[in-house]
């Protein structure tokens, strides 16, 4: 499985699976800082920085925001 840009730690080690407990979201978790955020795979957009319909909604426990997943872009809710 390929890995993302953490928007955390801003690393290259941020990951997805399928949360079967809490299903039909996804959850994506960063194998060095730890942190994690779920995916509603019903929230998806275009970017507007890079213009790829790869931007999607995630939160965590303290915050729901945008996150492209082609050029790292993060705009808040």
């Amino acid at each position: 499985m390929a890995t993302q840009i953490c928007p955390n730690c801003k690393k290259d080690s941020f990951t997805w699976s399928i949360a079967e407990e809490v299903s039909p979201l996804t959850y994506w978790g960063c194998h060095l800082c730890h942190y994690g955020a779920y995916e509603d795979e019903s929230f998806e957009r275009k970017c507007s920085k890079c213009g790829e319909k790869n931007q999607s909604k995630l939160e965590d426990d303290d915050k729901e925001y945008w996150w492209c997943s082609s050029c790292d872009r993060i705009e808040p809710n």
